[in-house]
């Protein structure tokens, strides 16, 4: 697997379902930009460090990022990770939460219905072309690099005149390169009696339990759970708490936290097994994905 682009792979991961989302947005925390711009760049509202901003959707394409710290989006039944290097491109219409790793100043563009008009320009033959986005159709992680978070800051600032900001969003949107998103697939069994093993294991991953452990718990023999796990996620128990911990370790990775933090946070018992899960898993090491300064 290569690594496109200036940025480190943005790393995602399967999240259950989330309720359906709301008909209209919460407005957003701040705005900036508004001078008849078709680009808005404004502050994510987040309910703080590990928690989420609910389930909502935009009528226009949104790209989201963090200006510091970590920005996590549900969407479609995937989490993305994104430290400042990755932001995350979500259709209109697409139903996503928001929320952050530890302190994070969280950003969003929103792209208006483009044409002149919305970019303040004369309408004509010699009228500039209106920036259209890159009209994908599935939420798709870019790389931020130093040009595109330069444009982000220009355009929250109202004071480019009209013809300098139509420039400054055709050029940012030129700039929107995808790169690779890793998935660390953990999906939740619909089955009540799996179920039951999963969401315990999803709000503590450290838990080392055998299935013939859970058994009385999930009121099913250790034969049943592991036929059910298989049928309903698509791979063996053992595989699947695997996933799971990593999905655990990587806001946890992005916020900056230590391989050795991380590996005995989601129970493993040393950093060198983790580090091998998850390069097995990943296919590549946690440094690969979010390096140090």
């Amino acid at each position: 697997m290569s690594l496109n682009g200036p940025a480190p792979p943005s790393v995602s991961a399967s999240a259950s379902p989330s309720a359906p989302p709301a008909a209209s947005p919460p407005a957003p925390a701040s705005a900036s930009g508004t001078g008849g711009g078709a680009v808005l760049v404004a502050g994510l509202a987040t309910a703080g460090g590990g928690r989420w901003h609910g389930r909502h959707r935009h009528p226009v394409p949104q790209l989201a990022w963090a200006r510091s710290g970590v920005l996590m989006v549900r969407a479609l039944g995937r989490t993305w990770v994104l430290p400042t290097a990755t932001a995350l491109w979500i259709p209109p219409g697409v139903g996503h939460a928001t929320g952050t790793a530890g302190t994070t100043e969280p950003r969003a563009l929103y792209v208006r219905q483009p044409g002149p008009a919305a970019l303040g320009a004369p309408a004509g033959p010699d009228a500039p072309d209106a920036p259209a986005g890159p009209g994908w159709t599935d939420p798709t992680v870019v790389a931020v690099t130093p040009l595109l978070r330069a444009l982000f800051d220009h355009l929250a600032d109202d004071a480019p005149a009209p013809p300098a900001r139509a420039r400054a969003e055709a050029v940012l949107l030129d700039q929107l390169t995808p790169v690779t998103a890793t998935s660390v697939v953990a999906p939740m069994p619909h089955d009540p009696r799996p179920r039951a093993v999963a969401e315990a294991l999803r709000d503590t991953p450290a838990d080392a339990r055998t299935l013939a452990e859970w058994s009385p718990y999930a009121g099913a023999a250790p034969r049943t759970l592991a036929r059910l796990f298989v049928a309903e996620t698509g791979m063996p128990f053992g595989r699947w708490r695997t996933h799971l911990r990593l999905q655990a370790s990587l806001p946890l990775l992005a916020s900056g936290a230590t391989v050795a933090t991380a590996a005995r946070h989601v129970g493993y018992a040393s950093p060198s097994a983790f580090v091998a899960a998850f390069h097995r898993t990943v296919g590549a090491p946690p440094g690969t994905y979010f390096p140090r300064d």
